[in-house]
């Protein structure tokens, strides 16, 4: 703003030189146009403005401060002209200190002087006054601080001139290092200086004598003078003649002119009333024209009519105009009050509330209205947020169709863009996972997620206003340029003690805010004494962990939206809190949910197995885990100032728990599958892939599974998971971080070999006893003794019942797969030798034809299956056949070799399976 009048111009001091708190004349140009347009001056860099009395535009009169500077410039600033310059400057003296007790011979005036503590003349009675030095030695000012000496002496001083004047205190502070001798010389000098009092100083007045005859010779002289002039007679003295007649004069003057002088002081006080009307109508217009302008809202113009009257009637003595000026005050007051509503009322923009702070900074309103608007803002926004939960948790209640929980995001709670839901694929399974559910689904939002949108939303719009106000506050913009000046360190003052207050009010928001969303989405997390005010929303299902997800992301964009606004992060910590808490809770409920989703997958097995063996229900199981940690991907991952989800042992032991129950309830529903009834089962399909080979040369495309291949689907499915899906799970819990994966793998991996060893027994049990069982009667079928038995012809029918049967298992293993052949054989072979050894052991004897029969039996059915023998069947043959009679003879030797061979070449065909040149052995 551009300035009025020139600056100030300072071009004389009167005098020029002199001692503190010396009274000079300032002359110049463009001093100011009036006292309050006078707004600095310093003296040597003294502020003097506080002893400064304006007297016109070229004159200003003051006292010179104590300053640090012996000479300086004088430098007058102005509102009209801005600061000023100087072409003179002065010399501050040293003054020569007279104490309030030394005695002087000249005239020292006790009773005004200017106390430099204070800035202010004061008077001061002589009996007050005290010597400076009291104990008449030395002083040494000591170093106790004096915070520790008010504590000491609380509500006492060390100012001897004090009514709570303490000794002890004085001497610490002035003498804590004099010698006790010392001391004693006090007390001496003490004690004299009592005894002098009533009886003067007759030695100084003695030296002062020229002074008092001065003051005769002066007072004889006029003496002399009264009495030369004759004048002193019968009527008095020359000076009671003189009064005499001029009051004679003035009363015979009255009486000739009273009534002309009458009429003349009647038509001049007239005039002079209307010159006065005429004159300051500003002030008789200005109650009418407050209302006028107050009702049109221009604030402005009343301040400035205000100010103006102010300063011109503000100290007036004149009745007529402290009348009137006392009827623009309760205008005023009634502004005030105006403003203050207006300020307090909500909502209201940020713009409205600092020109209303603003107006009753410029009216001096009373209290402090920038706190109270500030305090008005915060049980605003706290009453909001109360009250959207309670709509919610209202509408939650009355509409029962919204118990679902769903709510139709057509309505004003529609959540953000960067949350919406229908863009987001984490929550989109595989097609095999598709439930039959509408797909609406995805534009519907649970009641609870939709209020912690609306609500983070409703706190990111009323806070950064709310944060901005205090910001505005604390540096002063909120005021005007003239309330800024001249309340500046009382407002420091207030800023600093309101700042604990502020902070109190930006932790109960966070609180507030933190506690809603417990309640809506944590509510165990709330203490009993706060679930009414917080929570109460009354639903018994869980929201998924998608949704959870969602909210996560919600609660994250609002902790970064208020860390942009550089609120200090001690404020926030309660929502990184909730944020760790809400991850957690997320990650718990997917898991959780999870465990239900592999529930379900038994009822999704189709049993048709591919060329390895194996079904699709391990396949299925890897996508459903994957899945649910890719939903996790942003849970997990830690955003900036984020702990991990994992930090504490609790959680890590718990997730782990969950982890290693999801691997178990997959574990068990391969189990309720292979214990399955038959009438349970749907395989109107295939259950083999047709490119896998037929053993019996045709598949039917309508084919019944059994318990037996059931128990042998699921075997190879848990090899397949051992081998392969497991230890994969495990690399995709490595690859999001969690914990205990070692512990999740081997508890895993320990309830899967369980159950393979359990399903395994019970497939060997309902294959081996049939064979085994049959092998005692087939072998003494017909009364066949070995004692007594015709000489061998080939190997009888028993055998080779038992070897087609063993094919038929061969066959059936290896249609479902082919890994499981050596397994399952290896355990047969070792069940039929074991049973064979044991009745070769039981015959007391045997004739040579018997020995040699056994024998050709023994080895057929060893030599037939060489390829699966183990260290147990090796075993058993080599029992049963120590259990013979050794041959004697070489052509005994021969038979049997003829035998063999005729055997081998007569069931070459059957044979062929047991030809294969497979080394693999399972384990047992």
């Amino acid at each position: 703003m551009a300035r009025s009048r020139q600056p100030p111009l300072v071009t004389g001091i009167s005098p020029n030189e002199g001692i503190p708190w010396t009274k000079v004349t300032i002359r110049g140009e463009n001093l100011g146009t009036g006292s309050t347009d006078l707004i600095g001056l310093t003296i040597c860099g003294h502020n003097c403005l506080l002893t400064a009395e304006w007297m016109s535009a070229s004159k200003i009169v003051c006292r010179v401060g104590q300053a640090k500077n012996d000479k300086g410039d004088i430098i007058v600033t102005t509102k009209s002209g801005g600061k000023g310059t100087s072409t003179v400057s002065f010399k501050l003296l040293k003054p020569e200190k007279i104490g309030i007790l030394d005695q002087s011979a000249v005239w020292v005036d006790e009773m005004n002087y200017y106390d430099m503590r204070t800035d202010r003349n004061k008077g001061i009675s002589p009996l007050s006054l005290r010597p400076a030095n009291p104990l008449g030695i030395e002083i040494e000012k000591s170093k106790f601080p004096q915070k520790d000496l008010e504590m000491l002496f609380h509500g006492m001083s060390a100012d001897f001139t004090s009514e709570n004047f303490s000794a002890a205190w004085y001497l610490i502070e002035n003498h804590s290092t004099t010698s006790f001798e010392q001391l004693k010389t006090a007390v001496t000098n003490l004690k004299r200086q009592a005894n002098k009092k009533s009886e003067g100083s007759l030695a100084y007045v003695k030296g002062g004598l020229s002074t008092f005859f001065e003051a005769q010779d002066a007072l004889s002289a006029i003496h002399q003078k009264l009495e030369a002039d004759g004048t002193e007679k019968v009527e008095g003295s020359m000076t009671q003649k003189l009064e005499n007649v001029l009051n004679k004069a003035s009363n015979t003057a009255d009486t000739l002119f009273q009534e002309v002088l009458g009429r003349k002081d009647k038509a001049d006080s007239t005039r002079n009333a209307l010159n006065v009307l005429q004159r300051f109508k500003f002030l008789f217009n200005l109650p009418l024209n407050i209302e006028r302008n107050i009702q049109k809202g221009d604030y402005d113009v009343v301040i400035n009519d205000y100010e103006k009257a102010k300063s011109l009637f503000g100290k007036t003595e004149v009745q007529v105009f402290k009348k009137y000026y006392a009827e623009v005050e309760t205008r005023i007051e009634a502004l005030r009050e105006l403003l203050v509503d207006k300020l307090l009322e909500t909502p209201s923009t940020l713009h409205d509330q600092k020109r209303y702070i603003r107006y009753l900074s410029d009216l001096h309103a009373s209290g402090d209205p920038a706190w109270q608007c500030i305090g008005a803002q915060h049980k605003w926004i706290l009453q909001l947020m109360h009250s959207c939960k309670e709509g919610y948790v209202k509408d939650l209640k009355g509409n029962p169709s919204l118990h679902s929980p769903m709510l139709e995001l057509d309505s004003d709670v529609r959540p953000s863009v960067l949350g919406h839901l229908s863009q987001t694929a984490s929550l989109k399974r595989g097609s095999s996972f598709q439930s039959a559910r509408d797909d609406t689904w995805r534009y519907k939002t649970p009641h609870r997620v939709a209020f912690v949108e609306k609500l983070t939303k409703l706190v990111l719009s009323q806070l950064p206003n709310f944060w901005k106000l205090w910001i505005s506050y604390v540096n002063g913009s909120l005021f005007s340029e003239t309330a800024e000046k001249s309340g500046q360190i009382e407002r420091s003052k207030n800023v600093r003690q309101r700042q604990n207050d502020f902070k109190k009010m930006i932790q109960e928001v966070m609180y507030s805010l933190v506690k809603l969303i417990r309640g809506a989405l944590l509510p165990l997390s709330i203490r009993e004494g706060e679930a009414r005010q917080y929570g109460g929303w009354e639903v018994k299902s869980e929201l998924s962990g998608q949704w959870l997800a969602h909210a996560i992301q919600t609660v994250r964009l609002t902790y970064e939206s208020l860390t942009a606004l550089e609120i200090p992060n001690d404020m926030l910590q309660t929502i990184q809190d909730l944020i760790l808490d809400l991850r957690v809770r997320c990650v718990m409920v997917t898991l959780q949910h999870t465990a239900e989703e592999i529930k379900r997958l038994a009822e999704k097995e189709d049993w048709i197995v591919d060329n390895e063996g194996l079904t699709s229900l391990p396949c299925q199981f890897e996508q459903c885990i994957v899945h649910s940690l890719q939903s996790l991907k942003g849970v997990l991952e830690c955003k900036p100032g984020e702990a991990s989800v994992f930090q504490h042992p609790k959680t890590q032991e718990e997730v782990c728990q969950l982890s290693i129950n999801i691997m178990q309830v997959f574990i068990y529903c391969l189990e309720q599958l292979s214990t399955k009834p038959d009438a349970d089962v749907d395989t109107t399909h295939l259950s083999v892939d047709v490119s896998s080979p037929d053993l019996f040369g045709s598949i039917h495309e309508e084919f019944s599974l059994t318990s037996e291949q059931r128990l042998l689907i699921v075997l190879s499915n848990c090899c397949y998971l051992e081998r392969h899906t497991f230890l994969n799970i495990a690399e995709h819990f490595e690859k999001h971080n969690f914990q205990g994966i070692e512990k999740i793998t081997q508890v895993s991996m320990a309830s899967l070999k369980e159950l393979d060893q359990r399903l395994f027994e019970n497939y060997i049990e309902l294959k081996t006893d049939p064979i085994v069982g049959s092998l005692e009667t087939g072998i003494y079928a017909g009364y066949f003794d070995w004692k007594d038995c015709p000489p061998p012809t080939g190997v009888r029918n028993y055998l080779k019942e038992a070897l087609v049967n063993i094919i038929a298992v061969h066959a059936e293993v290896f249609t479902i797969s082919k890994e499981l052949v050596p397994r399952v054989l290896s355990k047969v072979v070792e069940a039929v030798s074991e049973e064979l050894s044991r009745l070769m052991q039981c015959v007391a004897s045997f004739s040579k034809n018997g020995a040699l029969q056994a024998r050709l039996e023994i080895c057929a059915l060893r030599d037939t299956v060489a390829v699966y023998l183990t260290s147990e069947s090796r075993s058993s043959f080599k029992q049963a056949v120590e259990a013979l009679p050794q041959l004697s003879s070489g052509a005994d030797k021969k038979l049997l070799e003829e035998l063999l061979n005729k055997f081998k070449s007569s069931m070459h065909l059957q044979l062929t399976c047991f030809q294969s040149t497979s080394s693999t052995m399972m384990k047992t």
